[in-house]
């Protein structure tokens, strides 16, 4: 199985809410782009919540999220996998985003938002006992992926919401 990398953070040192995902699948690992499978809702919601719609160049998007105080990264920096899905992950060959430093060069971040369980459960296992010094506040959402078919799209809007209560909630 190839080594894949991840991509470098997208967000400002302004932010104030940090969203991770797990590992950029394969669509968004050939366009160099965070979620870029077209049928992953991350960016339909972005436009919903932020304006950031999918039919805005994806520089635009990115501007819109680090106006709006949002950071965007994934938990894991590199990693073997044969396709896109989380459950494809070797876990032996988990290499880790260097959280200390990111977070030295975001110090508002007080809120991190994942998409999905993956994302949670590595950064839960192996990050955040680095980070109990920093008061951080966590919510699981659910996977904007095209394999999370469980839930509908307005489903997953709803839940998504809880982004917007905070950004209200911090002023940003």
């Amino acid at each position: 199985m190839p080594q894949i990398q991840s991509f470098p953070p997208i967000g400002n040192p302004t932010a104030k809410i940090l969203i991770l995902g797990s590992m950029p699948g394969k669509e968004s690992l050939r366009a160099g782009q965070y979620y870029a499978h077209p049928r992953n809702a991350f960016w339909a919601i972005m436009g919903d919540l932020l304006g950031a719609a999918p039919t805005l160049s994806y520089e635009a998007r990115t501007k819109m999220l680090k106006s709006a105080n949002i950071a965007l990264w994934d938990v894991l920096a590199s990693c073997t996998r044969h396709s896109s899905m989380d459950a494809d992950i070797d876990a032996d060959s988990i290499s880790l985003n260097d959280f200390t430093s990111f977070f030295l060069k975001h110090p508002g971040i007080t809120e991190v938002f994942f998409n999905g369980g993956m994302a949670e459960q590595c950064f839960r296992r192996h990050v955040q006992p680095l980070l109990e010094h920093r008061p951080l506040h966590y919510q699981r959402l659910p996977s904007t992926s095209p394999a999370n078919a469980s839930m509908s799209y307005a489903q997953k809007l709803k839940a998504w919401e809880a982004i917007l209560y905070c950004s209200r909630r911090k002023g940003v």
